[in-house]
């Protein structure tokens, strides 16, 4: 995985978001609207909270919201030892069968590492 696959990835969620909220009625703008709110601080704070929809992600398989929460992570300023040890829960969960998403998920944390690096 690539950086440039990393911002293909967020301007294609930011368009299909785009298309979604043209046709969205009340119900799915609540939706929406409860998905962002979720994740700001409270009694857990964002690093946390992006942390379990990672582990929660990972063990529904959902690679789009793998990488979303890898990401979010990332700005939140997850270390690489809490990755792990978050993704090794997830693991634990999901079993097995989450292997090749973990994989993927460490690739795109790599490539999200390497691009920091190129940024001094």
């Amino acid at each position: 995985m690539t950086e440039n696959k990393i911002e293909r990835f967020k301007e294609e969620r930011q368009r299909l978001n785009d298309i979604v909220m043209k046709y969205a009625g009340l119900e799915i703008k609540r939706f929406w609207n409860l998905d962002s709110r979720v994740y700001k601080d409270g009694a857990l704070p964002k690093k946390v909270k992006e942390l379990l929809g990672l582990v929660a992600s990972l063990v529904l398989r959902c690679d789009d919201c793998i990488m979303y929460h890898l990401i979010r992570s990332h700005e939140e300023g997850v270390t690489d030892e809490e990755m792990e040890e978050a993704l090794a829960i997830g693991l634990i969960v999901g079993g097995s069968i989450t292997i090749p998403h973990l994989r993927r998920a460490f690739d795109a944390w790599d490539q999200l590492k390497k691009s920091d690096a190129n940024k001094d």
